[in-house]
């Protein structure tokens, strides 16, 4: 397993420092201890650890004079690969500091307990190093990695998690690595509901394009996720970056078509143009002959959505007028959309009156001056057919 980074830095700094001053050494000690610290900076660990060897070769060392050879020993040997004498010398160190360094040494000899692949002896000094009051993120690298190993995810899950709701509590951003573990934890586990939750709050405050994709790829199979959004969901994934499949662009812009967005539909083909998905291979010619549709289907658009914009205005019900106006933005002319679409909302009779709210957040993105309006518009868009879910990330993307 590739375990943690060397843990020695602070361990070393305080040796070198101690060893260069050699404050109260004889300079029979001290003059190889400071020697080893300067070999230890120029990365030469093992010379390093020679040098303290030859230090320790002066008899009826002072108290002082061991505490600073066991410590620079400690960092020597860590750096040099030697485990058993770094974990000798460590544990040489811990008996002998006050209570405020005993929690990083508690530490460090727990990650090099677990690279000597000795988990019981590497949990002990972990616990020691928490019941000292020390909780760093190498600590809870420490806890999660010997939890795994003994399978103990409930474990993980429930000391991630309860990291994750402080951090919430206090008004802070979660740790990363914090939901990573609870993520995995509760994969492991088989809490897939749970699991989609702190998926969702990876994303939110640490936008990936891994989170992305893992978020967008389940979020069609959640209970209750309507199909009318499928191309919603096409629409986070090329605004995230991570619509990359030559018949992800296909469809997408098929899709567009078919929803009477011809403009929406040049701008996913052109993308694709962009990003060599389209318009390269055997399939080419198709390539163009989508894009030619499109171009003829906006200028047909074009022509007649101010007719079809009148003709909603008659009817009884308001999803006409909420389908013209999001089409009217899409096609640059975005304020109208957005008096068009607030007229169908207001007018009523919906029949999905959530996803008009989110139409009307997503035209309100593509304004220049609208965006407090489109955050709080997307905000308030509810249910659990997946309209909600739609909206919340786009809060997260901020603009289609």
């Amino acid at each position: 397993m590739k375990m943690l980074r060397s843990l020695t830095l602070v361990l070393v700094a305080a040796a070198c420092l101690q060893a260069a001053s050699a404050q109260g050494l004889r300079p029979e000690v001290g003059k190889p201890l400071q020697q080893a610290g300067e070999l230890l900076r120029a990365g030469k660990a093992r010379e390093a650890l020679a040098k303290v060897r030859e230090a320790e070769q002066v008899p009826n060392r002072t108290a002082a004079e061991q505490l600073t050879l066991e410590r620079m020993k400690a960092a020597a040997a860590q750096r040099a690969g030697d485990m058993a004498t770094a974990v000798a010398a460590l544990e040489a160190v811990y008996g002998k500091v006050g209570a405020a360094e005993k929690g990083p040494l508690a530490e460090q000899l727990s990650s090099a307990y677990v690279q000597l692949r000795n988990n019981a002896r590497a949990t002990e000094w972990l616990n020691r190093a928490t019941q000292a009051g020390h909780n760093t993120a190498t600590t809870r690298q420490l806890q999660s990695y010997l939890q795994s190993v003994s399978g103990d995810y409930a474990a993980i899950a429930r000391d991630a998690g309860a990291a994750v709701t402080a951090a919430e509590q206090a008004g802070r951003r979660p740790d990363e690595g914090d939901l990573l573990r609870l993520a995995d934890a509760q994969q492991r586990t088989g809490n897939m509901a749970a699991y989609g939750l702190t998926l969702g709050k990876l994303l939110q405050n640490y936008p990936k394009k891994d989170y992305w994709n893992a978020y967008l790829g389940r979020l069609p199979r959640k209970a209750g996720f309507a199909d009318r959004f499928a191309l919603d969901v096409m629409r986070l994934r090329l605004a995230s970056g991570t619509l990359t499949k030559t018949e992800d662009f296909m469809e997408m812009a098929q899709l567009s078509l078919q929803e009477g967005l011809p403009t929406e539909a040049m701008r996913i083909i052109e993308q694709g143009y962009k990003s060599n998905a389209l318009g390269t291979g055997a399939e080419a010619a198709r390539h163009q002959r989508l894009r030619d549709l499109a171009v003829k289907k906006e200028a047909e658009a074009r022509a007649k959505m101010a007719d079809l914009a009148s003709e909603a205005a008659g009817y009884k019900e308001g999803d006409a007028l909420v389908r013209i106006g999001y089409a009217y933005a899409t096609l640059g002319q975005v304020d109208k959309g957005v008096e068009l679409i607030q007229q169908g909302i207001a007018k009523g009779g919906l029949k999905h009156p959530e996803d008009a709210k989110l139409r009307l957040g997503m035209a309100q993105l593509l304004s220049t001056k609208a965006k407090g309006a489109a955050m709080q518009t997307l905000r308030g868009v509810k249910g659990n057919d997946g309209a909600a879910d739609i909206a919340r990330l786009w809060t997260v993307l901020g603009a289609p």
